[in-house]
């Protein structure tokens, strides 16, 4: 065991050997007098040694004295600390190096319930404080936690102390060679603190809009003298919610509100699903009328009451291109859904149709190029509204370019139809770094199909282009391209093509396209609806019939989909292996190894699955690229958007998809399975 040495020093030493250090003086001014005289000088020695023996005697007898009475006064100021230690108000222990308690006091006692000694770890008491995150090193000597206990909430500050600094520190004692440590632990309860700040946060001021999606179609429903009844149900039931929750609403136009609350208001709502959604949908006059849906945007946590605006105006927007009838809350960093469930619906006016096109032909006019963009691995939609977009640039005179690194080869078909063998239709296809070189600031990048910039064919090309248009059928996430010039996102289309189709027909006069490229666009159309299965309205076949005007031919399209007998068999495969999971979702896997595109085999095989009676949604799990991708279909119960959005993917509310990395096709399952799970019994589906 280390042996520690006591001994006498600082300020106390040099007093109590003062008379040994007037000694020396003396025996100085001894020697000076022997040379003036030594009589003197023998009689002065006699003195000096004298002096010294008395000095010395009683230095060394009273020592042990003064030692005992400075170690009893050092006891009693002990005791007084130790005293007033343990009646301190702020809970405090000593911890040894190993977490260990060594010593509390009364207030710390009675916070940890805890009686007589406790000679057991920190973390018994305090699970969060464990062995790894105790102060030991020099080089950090404070540690801090935040915990709640006992229905309290402290914050746990640590505090590591060398006693070798201690005994330094003191007039009494040193100790020599010990390189020990305590652990200081103070308690703090900030408990009405929190309150208090909780309090401030729920009444600070929030903003919000309430937006009614189909007002104009709901009151064409009902009769003329029953429209102003319509409406007034309409506004109490808004007035009557936002007022429920000590909120103030004010009607800005016919279908749009504007709401301001307490940001506790908003966490009420959320609890309650927001239950507006569902109850405006109640209020019909009459038994053909159409139901109303809602979209409601929050803006809360800016840092001023103009930054919340705009926050809530983002979040409307987000709402409505998403398809409506939910409820988006946005945030500095966060954005939440709720509801959604509902299918999108088809707008019978092409109004907005036709203003956008007139939009996007007096920019086009404006450039001097047009780079045409669409999503990575692009299908039958992305290149087909390409090609419509390219229609629209050459009727108005200008140079179209279609970027597209690596076609695959199920819209190489595709892709041959709209070349046809020309030259010049070749050179119209271009890859990324080609598109990089073109754009310039006489340059427009149309981007079609796609509205996230990180899954484009190309996303540098969006920071190279400042004038940029977006045309897209999928609805809008969290990731979004910034500052376009014009954006079109209208999730009740069934594609891009069908969109791309409404436009082309407003954007120039006596538009005239080639077959091959009505066939593309009519493709496009056929895939993305599903043989004009899934999400086919008027508009849809309106669409297809403007199509066929300029040439599509059924029979030329369909060959270009034909399957080869591997694909087949694969796809095949996959629908007799599903897994009938909860009685209404099928999950499956496509090993469909063999084929160069086996994601379009998974998806179509969702697709088939849906054919099997009591089939809700299906999935189809196939590994490729190092990824697993996961296609989601539905038919008009389940939104599989919302299942593949909490996954980390998205999509459209029958039609959706995610990409998993890092995983196995067992882990992905397991995991989509207890995704279905939570949002079952969260009532989320």
């Amino acid at each position: 065991m280390m042996k520690t040495r006591l001994k006498v020093k600082g300020h106390l030493r040099s007093y109590m050997r003062f008379n040994i250090y007037l000694g020396f003086l003396l025996l100085a001014l001894n020697a000076a007098v022997f040379l003036v005289s030594i009589q003197a000088g023998v009689l002065l020695s006699a003195f000096t040694v004298f002096y010294f023996a008395v000095t010395l005697t009683l230095y060394y007898n009273n020592k042990p004295m003064i030692m005992n009475e400075l170690v009893s006064f050092a006891t009693e100021y002990g005791q007084i600390q130790r005293k007033l230690l343990r009646e301190l108000d702020i809970p405090y222990a000593l911890l040894d190096e190993d977490g260990k308690v060594m010593w509390t006091n009364y207030a710390f006692e009675q916070v940890t319930e805890i009686e007589g000694k406790y000679n057991k770890s920190i973390t018994s008491l305090f699970p969060v404080i464990t062995g790894d995150k105790l102060p030991r090193d020099e080089d950090s000597t404070e540690a801090e936690f935040d915990i709640e206990h006992s229905g309290k909430d402290y914050t746990i500050k640590l505090k590591r102390i060398p006693l070798k600094e201690m005994a330094e520190n003191s007039a009494i004692i040193e100790a020599e060679g010990y390189n020990g440590y305590l652990i200081a632990m103070f308690m703090f309860d900030k408990t009405a603190l929190n309150i208090a700040l909780q309090e401030l946060d729920d009444q600070s001021l929030c903003v919000g809009m309430i937006y009614l999606d189909n007002f104009d179609e709901a009151m064409e429903s009902v009769e003329e003298v029953k429209q102003s009844l319509l409406a007034a149900l309409i506004d109490r039931k808004v007035n009557k919610y936002i007022s429920s929750v000590d909120g103030i609403c004010r009607k800005m136009e016919k279908d749009k509100y504007l709401i301001i609350l307490r940001k506790k208001a908003i966490s009420e709502m959320q609890d309650k699903h927001f239950e507006l959604l569902s109850d405006i949908k109640t209020v019909k006059i009459g038994e053909n009328s159409m139901s109303v849906t809602t979209s409601i945007g929050l803006g809360t946590d800016g840092l001023t009451y103009a930054q919340n605006y705009e926050y809530a105006r983002n979040a409307i927007d987000l709402a409505l291109g998403r398809g409506g009838d939910q409820a988006v809350i946005k945030t500095k960093d966060q954005v939440t859904y709720y509801g959604g469930k509902s299918q999108t619906v088809e707008k019978n006016t092409r109004v907005k149709a036709r203003v956008k096109a007139q939009a996007l032909r007096e920019i086009i006019t404006a450039k001097e190029n047009v780079l045409i963009m669409g999503h990575r691995n692009p299908d039958a939609d992305a290149f087909g509204a390409a090609v419509g977009i390219y229609c629209i640039s050459k009727v108005l005179g200008k140079n179209a370019y279609i970027v597209m690194d690596n076609p695959n080869s199920d819209i190489q078909p595709v892709v041959d139809t709209f070349v046809n063998g020309s030259e010049e239709f070749e050179e119209v296809l271009i890859t990324s770094q080609q598109a990089i070189d073109f754009a310039s600031t006489g340059s427009v990048l149309v981007v079609v199909d796609v509205n996230k910039p990180s899954i484009t064919e190309c996303p540098d090309l969006i920071k190279y282009c400042k004038t940029i248009v977006v045309l897209d059928h999928h609805r809008a996430g969290n990731e979004v391209i910034e500052n376009a010039t014009l954006s079109y996102i209208e999730p009740y289309a069934s594609s891009a093509c069908e969109m791309i189709s409404e436009i082309l027909q407003y954007a120039a006069d006596n538009v005239k396209i080639r077959p091959e490229e009505a066939d593309c666009m009519y493709s496009g159309i056929m895939v993305d609806s599903n043989n004009f299965q899934s999400k086919a309205g008027v508009r849809t076949f309106e669409a297809a019939a403007f199509l066929r005007r300029c040439g599509a031919d059924v029979t030329r399209v369909r060959k270009l989909f034909r399957a080869d007998a591997s694909e087949y068999k694969a796809k095949a495969d996959a629908v007799s292996q599903a897994e009938i999971y909860r009685g209404s979702y099928a999950i499956s896997i496509c090993t469909a190894d063999d084929c160069p595109s086996p994601t379009v085999i998974g998806a179509q095989a969702a697709n088939e699955l849906l054919n099997i009676r009591g089939i809700k949604a299906s999935f189809v799990l196939t590994e490729f690229g190092s990824k697993i991708h996961i296609s989601a279909r539905s038919i008009d119960e389940v939104n599989v958007q919302l299942i593949m959005e909490r996954m980390g993917g998205g999509g459209h509310l029958s039609v959706a998809a995610c990409q998993l990395e890092g995983t196995q096709i067992e882990e992905a399952i397991g995991e989509l399975k207890n995704t279905i799970d939570s949002m079952m019994e969260s009532g989320e589906i």
